[in-house]
């Protein structure tokens, strides 16, 4: 399996040196596309991928799948030309899907051309929970209350505060590079109008923290991560870059266990 990423950040040199040098996969990271020439060249000498500044170049290159490791502006242009050069994707940044009507374009894209697009579980869990719950008709509550340090924010406080409480569509409005995790619970759980999202943020907290509460006919579920952030970027949890790596190890699988 060869494997192209979009970007030249923490999460593609966290990817590049899982795979390539610690081969944690059946595949490797063979090409990567990015604007940065100088980060480019040194993730081209350091791991031997080839490094592009042309997407239609990259799209030609022999990869089986590539990773969107970039940012939501650069995810709503590139997403729909990779699946329909009939690669599989691996979608980072899950707040391009905001709008409804473009995950579905997107969607039917990939039916058409026989590609499959996966949307990691990124910093939380609980997401078979919610699919299995909803699979019935029966999930009626579902809500997200994150914990943050202003670093991970990127804001300055000197005290905890609740700076946002509403929905997943208006949460990842105002959070785009920060709140993922609300819109992947609302794609697999009730919806982005629905989901109940609740932002913290506090001083003393090291960890970014997620609970997640759930409510339907199937009972009732309490789930709560406490993430390390990547120590290159305290505003992305190290578990987002694993459950991408964990979604690679995942692909083919004659066995997989969830959802």
């Amino acid at each position: 399996m060869n494997i192209g990423i979009i970007g030249t950040g923490n999460i593609a040199s966290y990817l590049l040196e899982q795979i390539n040098h610690n081969q944690l996969t059946n595949g490797k990271i063979t090409a990567v596309f990015g604007r940065n020439r100088e980060v480019g060249k040194g993730l081209s000498d350091r791991f031997g991928i080839d490094f592009h500044t042309d997407f239609q170049e990259f799209l030609k290159a022999p990869v089986d799948i590539v990773v969107e490791a970039a940012t939501v502006e650069a995810a709503g242009l590139y997403v729909k030309d990779v699946v329909a050069s009939k690669k599989d994707l691996v979608v980072s940044s899950i707040g391009v899907f905001k709008e409804i009507d473009f995950l579905n374009e997107v969607k039917t894209l990939a039916e058409s051309a026989g590609t499959r697009v996966y949307l990691p579980s990124g910093a939380i869990g609980g997401l078979d929970v919610l699919q299995s719950a909803k699979a019935a008709g029966g999930l009626k509550h579902v809500q997200i209350i994150t914990r943050k340090s202003p670093a991970s924010l990127g804001i300055e406080a000197d005290e905890e505060k609740v700076i946002f409480e509403g929905s997943a569509f208006d949460a990842i409005g105002k959070f785009p590079k920060n709140i993922n995790v609300a819109l992947v619970l609302a794609l697999a759980g009730i919806g982005v109008e629905k989901t109940k999202v609740r932002i913290i943020v506090d001083p003393a907290v090291e960890r970014n923290t997620h609970t997640i509460e759930a409510e339907g006919d199937f009972g009732r579920m309490q789930l709560q991560v406490e993430n390390n952030p990547m120590p290159s970027n305290p505003k992305t949890s190290l578990l987002a870059a694993m459950s991408i790596l964990a979604v690679l190890q995942n692909r083919g699988q004659a066995v997989r266990i969830g959802n």
